[in-house]
């Protein structure tokens, strides 16, 4: 499934124009004022999650995403500035559709889920936005001198998640999941990574 969910080589076309110093800062300054409402949204869906399987280790698996969530909400407001957003400004920027329908999806995850599944799908996604992260951070210190405290967002989702894929596969627990949950994982994956795709085709539009 990894695989299947796995970025390739063709980035979108946004990450493209702002690893290249074409892109205007105006669509960072979106990115920001979209994320800021998608983390806020994001963080809540996964403490939902974590209460949903308090008595579990997956439950502890998902309060961790939710921390790191909150960690990331902390480096918004930098990125933002270096944008020329200050607080109000990005609270005043109307949520895009196109970029809300991940945290929408997550939100229904948190919801309706199979947890193990959920698990599986957040996991195999996890390289493609780390990926961009990193490129977007490169591209904004090479072309636009932003500090690291302005990169700090994108530093943050670019560091690799190999310690969180394994506290994923440890909280699974070491029986491979079954035929109906891998199915279901897959089809949570392929819909995790449509919308993020969405996401970006919404901001480079």
């Amino acid at each position: 499934m990894r695989a299947e969910l796995a970025p390739g080589d063709f980035a979108p076309a946004l990450v493209t124009a702002l690893a290249d110093g074409s892109a205007p800062l105006t669509a960072v300054a979106e990115l920001a004022a979209q994320q800021h409402r998608i983390i806020t949204s994001d963080r809540r869906s996964l403490l939902l999650l974590a209460t949903r399987c308090a008595d579990r280790p997956l439950g502890a698996w998902f309060a961790t995403l939710a921390e790191g969530e909150s960690a990331a909400l902390r480096t918004l407001p930098a990125l933002a500035a270096a944008c020329g957003l200050d607080g109000r400004a990005v609270a005043d920027r109307p949520p895009l559709p196109g970029c809300q329908a991940y945290p929408a999806y997550l939100a229904w995850l948190a919801l309706n889920s199979v947890p193990p599944a959920a698990v599986a799908a957040l996991v195999a996604n996890f390289a493609a936005w780390g990926g961009y992260c990193a490129t977007i951070a490169r591209a904004l210190r090479r072309h636009h001198g932003f500090s690291d405290e302005a990169c700090a967002f994108f530093d943050f989702f670019a560091q690799p998640a190999t310690e969180l894929e394994q506290r994923a596969a440890d909280a699974l627990g070491p029986d491979p999941l079954d035929g109906l949950t891998l199915a279901t994982a897959r089809e949570y994956g392929l819909l995790l990574q449509a919308y993020e795709h969405l996401f970006w085709s919404t901001l480079g539009g």
